[in-house]
């Protein structure tokens, strides 16, 4: 029988062929398993390094009736030298696990868990028993039921040591640790400190800006299954937050808020009803550092009742009912702001040593200069009036700044130009947030003029208006944190440092973490300018009546026996009605070699004549009575015969004896005509006869750019009752 050899190979490739399929599935088929795994695995990886801490969590629970969360403790705030402002104090919360307490329920009295433990609850507790039954019936298979909270350890003690005899039969309860913040000085530093809510969340102050530095990480006590299926116990601890080293001095904290609250008290419906003013604020720095030594305002409230709007003293009981939600939170939303960082407003004559700084830097002015004040300046066709309406005649360089002097001012900025002044501006970081440590700084770069090739916007091109009255600090914006720190730099040897609130972050056992150095940002002026300037403001507190009558304009403010430099500042607000005032005062200390600055304002102090620095010289000269000797710095200085008696009176008084009035002096007459040192030109002083000095409109209408923001024309109302005791 032949063979057919091509049927056998027909077969031979069928069959070759359907292994090739085959092995083709198969490995198609293995594609497609390894492609699921990988899939299963990355999802898996997913799933733990999203949701891993979540799952984690039910899986103990569901292994462990007595897994406790272990909170890690916030970590403490403390003044620079030590001084605990702020920390979590531990308390307990009551737990009640009713499925626990039935497993260990017996029908036997002498054996029963359920009603020992519920009789030792009601004991040593306020809670009722219908409560703790009706809990057991309704809720017996759940393992959390929190009864009380916020326990203190005194609250709990009798019972930890009820628990701990076997003979009482206390099961399925157990106290669960908790933190709770306080603040051991109530209001001091509210604006500086802040405050949490609930999560450990930090509110304002370093407790919002420093949160997560303060935070820590919960740990956690659990049982599991081991592989012999017997429970054992692990521990995860929590991990602590770190502690934080403040700048601030609690005891210079306290004599600033004590000067501000005396002031607000005494000023208290003396005008108008209500408080001694709308606000009244101070920081006291170390200009060398860029350090807040302190920093208040008499907006202030409990840090451990932030919302209590009646212990903070912002309603009665029965105005406090009628309150709507966002009645309530908009008036303690203006309580939290931090005026000292979040607020704006016009500068007034306290910006004047930056002007006469710039022009010195620049060379535009000579310290040996002169001007002549005639009582204004024409700017643009429209007077623009000095503090002096009569004239300070023919002043130096230095006068301007001890007299206060706005025309000689204008005429420096006039010699500086747009572009100068602008550049300056931003040297001293005006504009420019300083980045202060701690949240809600406002931004103030659409509240100033710029050179018109630098200007954001045509609205904000510096014309010569705005250049003549941003000379002596109106027409632009600025914050206390932005003046004080721009202050700091033109008296400490021209150093622009960084302003900050915080010190060192140390770990929760005490070692440092780290240490917050001085952050030096620029050097706006030399250490020659800065001396000068030092020299004006020292003779702007101290300096003689100059031959036409001047006096210098911050006397009020001495300290007697102390060698110390300042400038005052009065702006008038808007509108501009001649009504409502901003008045400061920012000085330093010693005046050789600044170790402290101080800057307080006081907006619309309650007052019939509202336009006068006085106001602020007096909280200055308090806060540095006692400050001064308190920072190791003493009287260097004679008592000056003007300020002896003044000094006899408070001895005698012990504390209490009050400041004598300065007896008015009589107005120098200006007669005559003056020749113009700046332009040899021969000026005609203005005729005492035909000013009428309480008549405010003489001072006239300045045209300035009225489209920054709502800023409108300004006029030069600078130091108008206290700077120029002639008028």
């Amino acid at each position: 029988m032949a063979v057919n050899y091509d049927r056998i190979r027909r077969r031979r490739s069928r069959k070759q062929k359907i292994t090739l399929k085959m092995k083709r599935k198969l490995a198609l088929l293995f594609v497609i398993i390894v492609l699921i795994l990988i899939g299963i695995f990355s999802w898996l990886v997913y799933i733990i390094r999203v949701s891993g801490e979540q799952y984690t969590r039910k899986v103990l629970s569901q292994q462990d009736t007595n897994s406790i969360l272990l909170p890690y403790k916030r970590g403490d705030i403390y003044d620079r030298n030590g001084t605990l402002l702020a920390t979590s104090e531990k308390v307990y919360n009551l737990i009640l696990d009713p499925s626990v307490l039935w497993e260990n329920y017996n029908d036997d009295p002498e054996k029963d868990c359920v009603e020992p433990t519920l009789q030792a609850l009601t004991t040593y507790f306020d809670l009722e028993r219908s409560e703790l039954d009706e809990d057991m019936e309704e809720r017996r298979n759940s393992h959390y039921v929190v009864k009380l909270q916020k326990l203190t350890k005194d609250q709990v003690k009798e019972f930890e040591e009820a628990m701990k005899e076997p003979a009482n039969r206390i099961k399925g309860v157990w106290l669960e640790d908790s933190y709770i913040r306080r603040y051991p000085y109530n209001n001091l530093a509210c604006n500086v400190i802040g405050y949490t809510v609930s999560g450990n969340v930090g509110q304002y102050g370093i407790e919002q800006e420093y949160s997560e530095v303060l935070n820590g990480e919960d740990g956690r006590s659990y049982n599991y299954l081991n592989e012999d299926m017997e429970q054992e116990k692990t521990v995860r601890a929590a991990v602590d937050g770190n502690n934080i080293m403040s700048t601030i001095d609690i005891t210079l904290q306290e004599i600033l808020e004590k000067a501000i609250a005396d002031f607000q008290a005494k000023y208290t419906n003396a005008f108008r009803e209500g408080d001694g003013s709308y606000t009244t604020a101070a920081i006291m720095m170390d200009p060398n550092s860029g350090e807040v030594l302190a920093m208040a305002s008499n907006r202030n409230y409990d840090l451990n009742k932030p919302y209590d709007v009646v212990a903070n003293g912002l309603y009665t009981e029965a105005e406090a009912e009628n309150l709507t939600d966002e009645e309530r939170l908009n008036a303690l939303n203006e309580l939290w702001r931090n005026f000292c960082i979040s607020d704006t407003y016009e500068p007034g004559s306290t910006a004047k040593p930056i002007t006469i700084a710039a022009a010195l830097e620049t060379g535009v002015i000579q310290d040996s200069d002169t001007f002549l004040c005639d009582g204004r300046q024409n700017i643009a066709g429209k007077d623009v009036w000095c503090s002096n309406k009569y004239g300070h005649k023919v002043i130096t360089l230095e006068g301007s700044l001890m007299f206060s002097c706005n025309d000689a001012l204008m005429q420096v900025a006039s010699k500086l130009g747009e572009e100068n002044f602008s550049r300056y501006q931003n040297m001293f970081n005006f504009g420019l947030r300083t980045n202060i440590d701690l949240p809600g700084e406002a931004r103030t770069d659409s509240l100033i003029y710029y050179a018109k090739e630098n200007a954001p916007s045509e609205n904000l091109v510096m014309r010569i208006t705005d250049l003549a009255t941003n000379s002596f600090g109106q027409n632009y914006n600025v914050t206390m944190i932005q003046m004080a720190s721009a202050f700091s730099a033109c008296v400490n040897g021209g150093y622009y440092y960084k302003p900050h609130v915080v010190k060192k972050i140390m770990d929760s056992s005490g070692g440092t973490v780290e240490n917050i150095s001085p952050v030096l940002l620029r050097t706006p002026i030399s250490s020659k300018t800065s001396a000068l300037i030092r020299k004006y403001l020292y003779n702007t507190m101290y300096g003689p009546e100059d031959s036409n009558g001047n006096h210098a304009t911050g006397r009020a403010a001495r300290v007697a026996g102390y060698a110390m430099g300042g400038k005052t500042g009065t702006a008038e607000m808007i509108p501009r009605d001649k009504t409502n005032y901003l008045v400061s005062f920012i000085g330093f200390a010693p005046a050789d070699h600044p170790e402290v600055v101080l800057y307080v304002v006081v907006d619309r102090p309650n007052a019939e004549k509202q336009a006068t620095s006085s106001y602020a010289q007096e909280i200055w000269k308090n806060i540095m009575k006692e400050a001064l000797p308190y920072l190791n710095i003493y009287p260097t200085e004679d008592i000056p015969a003007d300020m002896q008696e003044e000094v006899a009176a408070e001895q005698a008084a012990s504390q209490e004896g009050e400041p004598e009035e300065e007896e008015e002096e009589e107005e120098p007459v200006q007669e005559g005509t003056l020749v113009d040192p700046q332009t040899g030109e021969t000026v005609e002083m203005p005729d005492p006869e035909t000013i009428d000095p309480e008549d405010d409109s003489v001072l006239g209408d300045t045209p300035v750019n009225d489209n920054l923001l709502d800023v409108e024309p300004v006029n030069a109302t600078e130091e108008r009752e206290d700077d120029n005791p002639t008028e």
